[in-house]
This record gives C-alpha cells, structure tokens and sequence, in this order.
C-alpha cells in the first residue's frame, strides 16, 4: 500500500477513486508518565514519554486506515492528513484520514518515435 500527503503519485496514475478512508485511535495518559513528564517540564528536554506515546498512537491510526483501504480494494492512499482532539481530560483521539485510490505505473518512455 502506497500512502502520500500529496494528491498524486510519482510515476503512477490514479485509476479509481475509492473515497474517503479513516483510520483513528483514542490514548490516554498514564500516571507513571505523566509523573516522569512533570520531571521534564522542570528540567526542560524532550518528554520521551509522551513522544512515544503518540508515536504509537499515529501507527495504530495508519494501520487502520490503510486496513479500510484495503478492505475497499484500494492499492494506495492520497492526500493523507492527520487531526487530534481532546476527548476527555488527559485523553486524546488521533485520526488519519485520506481517499483510497487504485493507481498503476505509468508507462515507461523508452525515448524512440
């Protein structure tokens, strides 16, 4: 499965579009992290933890999302976005979303006449 932020694919054309596929996951945060969090906000640097936590979170949205593509019988996504939204106090929803098209290689140019 091919998945672009950009509304074409190099080298390929879109055959089909399928439509509008999503993909989204709800995290919360964790007591022990947000205790190492703190820390970090006192002494400054990367909240590792939190990082790692959305990290995980952006994963498990994409997979979803290219998984109702597939299911859709779409070879690649484009115009692939991502949104959050805070859904209770201390969780947020992470949504991927794109349109599920079928592409193919576009024909080589060999250069002849």
């Amino acid at each position: 499965m091919i998945v672009s932020t950009t509304s074409h694919i190099a080298g390929h054309r879109i055959t089909q579009t399928l439509g509008l596929v999503r993909g989204n996951t709800i995290r919360a945060r964790h007591l022990g992290r947000d205790i190492k969090a703190i820390g970090r906000q006192i002494v400054g640097g990367e909240i590792a933890e939190y990082t790692k936590l959305l990290a995980e979170a952006r994963e498990q949205a994409l997979d979803r999302m290219v998984a109702e593509a597939t299911e859709l019988g779409a070879n690649a996504i484009v115009g692939t976005r991502f949104a959050t939204s805070m859904v209770v106090t201390g969780g947020a929803e992470l949504l991927a979303f794109g349109t599920a098209v079928v592409v193919e290689p576009e024909a080589a140019h060999d250069g002849g006449g």
